[in-house]
């Protein structure tokens, strides 16, 4: 089977943090229009998110903190909300939070349920990708951990090994710690280095704990890394992650901040990068999962001019369609007028155009003495193991 399926209601992109938060769930509407306008999507491919079990919830996150998010959700005050996370500039209370972030994580767990049960090869939320938060409290813009909710499905109610990639900017630090010493769960995770940025984790020397040691890979890339040393980490150090784990599912986080335009990271990748990348996950997958594959989005804070690109490369990757040329004139036409940058004519950017940036060899090469590290790390502790 090769069926591709796109989990989505509209109530997943119909709430706001808060008004100015650079997290924009409208970036979700913004990619499916282009994905329909550019033909890439039909409606047979849609499916609804299933009810979640709530339970999947308390075996990620403790319930106390579970508790505390239905609270405030209700117009409820709680003294103890900064100590879980709530309430901050990165993770302001809005109504019925729990409601909108627990319909997240449903899509997530409809998107695994359906790869893992054998009813799709592959699936999509691309309101998913909530990597930061942790069992007892909210970080970075996420609330619930959809992903590490979705793999715990895997795992429990599939008994399937998973292998988590995280191509996000920052690096995945709620579903690493949530499994850190588990063994069936491998997370992989190429990121800015968190000497520089959020959320300062996601270090060479975090392997693993316990049963779990060697199943934690961390890539922590220089500022202003661009396509070729990205491209060259990611090959240097995935394949041999998966071959040595190998796993019954993949699921990957797509964050779009990696992106040269994105305002939050220091990365310089360009969309064509991003496709490659895309296109390896899926050989990939193909390679060690008999193709099972489930996609989410995560970060991406340039909404109009990278998100929906990256995001609609994204799901022709997976779906096995060809990467389109030209933005449609329509979905332009469309958006135009409430975005703030001018929107780009292509998919893929002309990297020719963006000025140049310096240490561009010292990068790359300190990159790649990274991506050594990380293998000769880890090779010995997984042909022990």
């Amino acid at each position: 089977m090769s069926r591709a399926i796109f989990v989505y209601e509209p109530s997943l992109s119909g709430y706001t943090l808060s008004e100015g938060h650079p997290f924009k769930p409208v970036r979700l509407e913004l990619t499916r229009s282009l994905l329909y306008d550019a033909e890439l999507l039909t409606a047979e491919q849609e499916v609804l998110p299933q009810a979640l079990d709530e339970g999947l919830l308390y075996s990620i996150h403790d319930s106390r903190y579970i508790e505390a998010v239905k609270a405030v959700s209700q117009g409820k005050r709680l003294a103890q909300a900064y100590t879980f996370g709530l309430g901050t500039a990165d993770n302001p209370i809005f109504p019925a939070m729990h409601e909108a972030v627990s319909s997240v994580c449903a899509a997530t767990v409809t998107a695994v349920e359906l790869v893992a049960s054998g009813q799709a090869q592959r699936a999509v939320n691309l309101a998913g990708g909530l990597h930061h938060a942790l069992a007892a409290k909210a970080s970075g813009f996420c609330i619930y951990n959809d992903l590490a909710v979705g793999i715990e499905h895997a795992v429990k109610r599939h008994g399937l090994r998973v292998a988590y990639l995280d191509l996000d900017a920052h690096h995945g630090d709620g579903v690493q710690w949530l499994f850190y010493e588990r063994p069936e769960v491998m997370t992989i995770s190429l990121h800015e280095s968190g000497r520089y940025l959020f959320p300062g984790t996601g270090h060479t020397f975090e392997l693993g704990k316990g049963a779990g040691r060697g199943t934690s890979v961390n890539v922590p890339l220089e500022p202003f890394t661009e396509d070729d040393s990205f491209l060259e980490c990611f090959e240097a150090v995935v394949p041999a992650a998966l071959a040595a784990f190998k796993p019954d599912l993949l699921v990957l986080q797509a964050g779009a901040d990696m992106h040269r335009y994105d305002p939050l990271a220091d990365l310089a990748i360009s969309t064509g990068a991003m496709w490659q990348s895309y296109q390896r996950v899926s050989e990939l997958a193909d390679q060690y999962c008999q193709g099972r594959l489930v996609a989410t989005g995560g970060g991406g804070y340039d909404p109009y001019r990278t998100v929906p690109r990256a995001w609609a490369l994204l799901w022709a990757a997976l779906s096995r369609q060809p990467a389109p040329e030209l933005v449609p004139e329509a979905w332009r036409s469309r958006w135009q007028p409430i975005s703030p940058d001018q929107l780009p004519t292509h998919f893929f950017d002309d990297v020719s155009a963006w000025p140049p940036i310096a240490r561009r060899a010292e990068i790359a090469s300190y990159n790649r003495a990274v991506a050594a590290r990380v293998l000769q790390t880890l090779t010995p502790i997984w042909q022990s193991s």
